[in-house]
């Protein structure tokens, strides 16, 4: 459990010396884990905001972070441990069911949600020796603080877990993820662990995942699903050119063939005519005043088959 100085100075200073840190180390995230110094830059930011705005129990508030975190997006609320175990509640995209377990929790419990945005949400998870999948949203994450004031009146907050008992918390990446097109399987649920595992599941629907507890969650992709491109996709084009052009030129070869086939028989049969016509001319003669073609005369001699004589 991480424990935050209320000192003004020591917090300026601590949250300063840890964005450097963090700034410095964004080229050498695979050898070094920013998690912890990240968590707790949020974590302080919190309790500055706590201490200075009107805390109003339930209400959403939003933490001014400085440029370096711009990407990053933080929100907190503040419910009474008994009251957030029997009616549950609601911080932008996660939902916590009624009868939750906050250890510990004396009285109060800030609820920190956080979005660490594109950038941030890449190194983090750079952090985790995950292989084969892809990072496709944001990373959300959802942290408990225990408030407990000194005798100055000021709040510092010791971070709590909370443990879902009956109902499990729900996170909806609806409103931070974009569709994820040309994949043949679903997102997957990944849950970041702070000793450095990281737990797959399914969706129980379109974007939607559950945990039992509170950290850090995003949606993943298997690296196999996601859509090839570049020279596959050109080569698949190549060779679908290739083959509809030679079936193109097959069935135009064809067809020039039949046509010239067609032109030759015609050919023939005028030929035919032709000389059928030059062989079997007929005569002309008048009829009137019209010439006409007229069948010569013809007689067939007549030859007697036995020599007879009459008496």
């Amino acid at each position: 459990m991480i424990k935050f100085s209320s000192s003004q100075m020591g917090t300026f200073f601590a949250i300063n010396i840890a964005i450097l840190f963090m700034i410095s180390c964004m080229n050498c995230v695979d050898s070094t884990d920013i998690r912890p110094a990240l968590d707790r830059v949020l974590g302080d930011y919190a309790l500055n905001y706590y201490n200075k705005v009107l805390r109003k129990t339930g209400s959403l508030y939003t933490i001014s972070l400085p440029k370096d975190l711009s990407s990053v997006k933080a929100d907190m609320v503040r419910f009474r441990c008994g009251s957030l175990r029997r009616y549950g509640a609601r911080v932008k995209e996660f939902h916590i069911g009624m009868g939750i377990a906050i250890e510990p929790c004396m009285e109060r419990v800030v609820l920190v949600r956080q979005n660490l945005g594109s950038n941030w949400s890449d190194i983090y998870y750079r952090n985790y020796n995950i292989s084969g999948y892809n990072l496709v949203s944001p990373i959300l994450g959802l942290l408990a603080f225990d408030v407990k004031y000194d005798s100055n009146s000021t709040a510092n907050l010791l971070e709590v877990g909370i443990f879902a008992e009956q109902e499990p918390i729900s996170i909806d990446f609806s409103n931070v993820t974009k569709t994820v097109k040309n994949s043949i399987n679903k997102p997957l649920c990944a849950s970041f662990g702070r000793d450095g595992r990281v737990s797959i599941s399914d969706q129980i629907s379109s974007n939607i995942c559950l945990t039992g507890k509170n950290g850090h969650f995003g949606l993943v992709i298997e690296t196999a699903t996601l859509p090839k491109t570049g020279k596959l996709s050109e080569w698949k084009i190549i060779i679908g050119s290739t083959v509809g052009g030679a079936i193109g030129v097959l069935l135009l070869g064809l067809l020039f063939v039949a046509m010239i086939v067609k032109v030759k028989k015609r050919s023939q049969m005028v030929e035919m005519e032709r000389k059928a016509y030059e062989e079997e001319a007929l005569q002309i003669s008048m009829v009137g005043h019209v010439r006409v073609p007229i069948a010569g005369p013809t007689r067939t001699q007549p030859n007697l088959e036995h020599a007879y004589s009459p008496p």
